[in-house]
C-alpha cells in the first residue's frame, strides 16, 4: 500500500540517551550557580523577618505595635510597616523559636515558587511539546536565581503568599467563574496593600463580581483585625499608612518605583508630588488599557503582568523583592517568541505582501526572544546583590550609574510598552498550523 500523503512524518529520537545527558548536564549546571548566588554578602540572614519577629513579640507584651523601631545602617530607622491583618496572621509564629520560623518561612517560599512556576510554564510545555519534567525543573532553578525571589528567601518576606493568591484567583478562579474568584485578590490586598492594583484591574476589565468580592474580602479580613486589635488598626489606616518615611530611604537604589527614580534626582530633598501623581496617573491609565486588552483577547497572564508592573511603578516604595512580576514577562515573552503566526506562515509564498507580512511576523518574533533573554540576564544579575550602594545620597550626574540605579524602573517601562498580548491563550491548546483552505469550504458544508 503507498504511504498516506496526509499522515504527519514519524516522530524518530536516534540519541536517546544524549538527549538525557545533556538535559541532566543543563540541569546540574544550573543547581551549581544557585550557591554563588546566594553565598553570604549577598543575602540578607532574614533581616526582615527578625524584624517582624521582634515587632510581635513587642506587641504581645502589650505595646503600640506601630511604636515598634529597629535602626538600620542604610536605611536609618525601620518601623514594622505591614497592615494589621498581618500582623494577626504573624503573631503566632512569635511563640516559635526564631530557627523554627526561618525554616517554616523558607520552605514555604520554595514550594510556593515550585508552585507557581509550574502553573506559569505549564501552558507552554502543553502548547509546544516541551519535555514537561525537565521544562518545569530548569524553570524553577531559574526562579530561584533571580534577585527577587533570593530577596524574599534571605530577607524572609511574604510576597511568595501573595503570589500564589493572586495567580491561582486571575489565572484560574476569575476566567473560569468560580463564585468566589477575587477572594485571593482580597486577602492579598489585606495582607500588602500593593496586591490592591488587581481589584483595579478587575474592575477595568469590567469583571464586576470578582472586584466586588474581592473588595469585601479585604474589607472583611480588616474589619476582622479592627475588631481584635481597634487601636493599632485605627492608627495604621489614619496615619502610619500615609507615612513613607517609616520603610526607609525613598532615594535609595532598592526602590524601584517611579518615586524612587524621581527622588533619586532630587536627593537628598524627596521630589514634588504633583509630577509624580501625573506620572502614576499616565503609568496607570496606559498600563491598565493595555492589561484589559490583553485580558479580553484571552491572555490572562500578559494581562494580569502588567498589572503588576504598573503597581511596582506606581508605589512610592517598591522593592527588588517585590517585582516577582518581571517572572510571568519573561514566560509571556518566551510563549510569544516561540509561537508561530500560522495566517503569515501559510500565505510565506504567495505574493510579495505576503511575504513581507511573514517577514514582520519573524522580526516580531526574534525580537520578544531577545528581550525575554535580556529580561531573564537583567533580573538574575539585579540591581542590589551586586552593589553596595552605601548610604550617600544617590543622585548622580552619570548616564551609566543613572541607568543602573533605575534598572527595573526603564525595564518596567519598556515592558508596560511591549509585552505582547497573545490572542486566545488557552492551557493545553497546542501550536499547529491552520487547515487548507481547500478544507474549509468541505468543513463548511458539514459531512455529506
Amino acid at each position: 500500500m503507498p504511504p498516506d500523503p496526509v499522515a504527519p512524518p514519524a516522530v524518530t529520537d536516534d540519541d536517546p540517551g544524549g538527549r538525557t545527558v545533556r538535559r541532566l548536564v543543563t540541569v546540574v549546571a544550573l543547581a551549581a550557580v544557585l550557591p554563588a548566588l546566594y553565598q553570604p554578602g549577598r543575602v540578607h540572614d532574614f533581616f526582615d523577618l527578625k524584624i517582624y519577629m521582634r515587632a510581635m513579640r513587642w506587641w504581645a507584651d502589650g505595646n503600640p505595635l506601630y511604636d515598634y523601631v529597629q535602626p538600620d545602617r542604610v536605611q536609618g530607622e525601620l518601623y514594622f510597616t505591614y497592615p494589621p491583618f498581618s500582623a494577626l496572621l504573624l503573631r503566632p509564629f512569635a511563640l516559635l523559636p526564631l530557627g523554627a520560623t526561618v525554616a517554616i518561612f523558607t520552605v514555604l517560599t520554595v514550594l510556593g515558587v515550585v508552585v507557581t512556576t509550574r502553573w506559569l510554564v505549564q501552558p507552554i510545555i502543553a502548547r509546544h511539546g516541551l519535555p514537561r519534567v525537565f521544562t518545569v525543573t530548569v524553570a524553577v532553578l531559574l526562579v530561584l536565581a533571580v534577585e527577587s525571589t533570593r530577596e524574599t528567601i534571605t530577607f524572609g518576606q511574604i510576597n511568595m503568599l501573595l503570589v500564589v493568591l493572586i495567580l491561582a484567583d486571575l489565572l484560574f478562579a476569575v476566567p473560569q467563574g468560580r463564585r468566589w474568584a477575587g477572594a485571593g485578590v482580597g486577602l492579598a490586598t489585606a495582607l500588602k496593600l500593593f496586591p490592591g492594583i488587581f481589584i483595579v484591574y478587575l474592575l477595568a476589565c469590567r469583571r464586576w463580581w470578582a472586584a466586588a468580592v474581592a473588595s469585601a474580602s479585604a474589607a472583611a479580613a480588616t474589619l476582622l483585625t479592627a475588631a481584635v486589635a481597634p487601636s493599632d488598626s485605627w492608627r495604621f489606616w489614619t496615619h502610619e499608612l500615609w507615612d513613607t518615611d517609616r520603610v526607609g530611604r525613598t532615594d535609595y537604589p532598592g526602590n524601584q518605583s517611579l518615586f524612587g527614580l524621581l527622588s533619586r534626582f532630587t536627593a537628598p530633598e524627596k521630589p514634588d508630588r504633583l509630577p509624580w501623581l501625573l506620572l502614576v496617573a499616565a503609568v496607570t491609565a496606559y498600563g491598565l488599557w493595555r492589561a484589559a486588552r490583553a485580558a479580553r483577547a484571552g491572555d490572562h497572564l500578559a494581562g494580569l503582568t502588567l498589572t503588576g508592573l504598573i503597581g511596582g511603578l506606581v508605589s512610592p516604595i517598591t522593592w527588588a523583592h517585590h517585582l516577582y512580576w518581571f517572572i510571568p514577562a519573561v514566560v509571556v515573552l518566551t510563549d510569544a517568541a516561540l509561537r508561530p503566526d500560522p495566517a503569515a506562515d501559510m500565505s510565506a509564498g504567495a505574493d510579495p505582501a505576503a511575504r513581507s507580512s511573514t517577514g514582520r511576523s519573524l522580526a516580531r518574533r526574534r525580537w520578544w526572544g531577545v528581550l525575554a533573554v535580556g529580561t531573564a540576564a537583567v533580573i538574575i544579575y539585579g540591581v542590589v546583590s551586586f552593589h553596595d550602594w552605601g548610604v550617600a545620597p544617590a543622585r548622580t550626574d552619570n548616564p551609566g550609574e543613572f541607568l543602573v540605579q533605575n534598572t527595573y524602573v526603564l525595564l518596567s517601562l519598556l515592558l508596560l510598552a511591549t509585552l505582547p498580548a497573545r490572542p486566545q491563550v488557552g492551557p493545553g491548546r497546542r501550536t499547529r498550523p491552520a487547515p487548507e483552505p481547500q478544507k474549509l469550504h468541505q468543513m463548511d458544508r458539514g459531512p455529506e
